[in-house]
C-alpha cells in the first residue's frame, strides 16, 4: 500500500536456430585462416607500422630540438 511495487520486466528476445551446415562452413574458414597465417601476418604488418611511425616522429623532434638549440 505505501510501498511501490516494480514493475514487470519486458525482454526483446528474438531466438536464434543452430543451423549446423553454417557452423561447418565457419568452422572450415576459420581452420584455412589458421593454416595460411593470415592472422599473423597482419599482426606483423600492424607493428611494422607503428614502429615507422613512431621512428619518424622521434626524427623529427631531434631535427626541430637540434635546429631550435643552433646545431645545424
Amino acid at each position: 500500500m505505501f510501498f511501490k511495487r516494480p514493475a514487470h520486466r519486458i525482454f526483446d528476445y528474438t531466438p536464434q536456430f543452430y543451423e549446423p551446415e553454417k557452423d561447418e562452413e565457419l568452422k572450415e574458414r576459420e581452420r584455412k585462416k589458421r593454416r595460411l597465417g593470415f592472422r599473423r601476418n597482419m599482426k606483423a604488418k600492424k607493428r611494422n607500422g607503428k614502429a615507422f611511425v613512431y621512428a619518424l616522429l622521434l626524427l623529427i623532434v631531434i631535427y626541430v630540438y637540434l635546429k631550435l638549440s643552433g646545431g645545424f
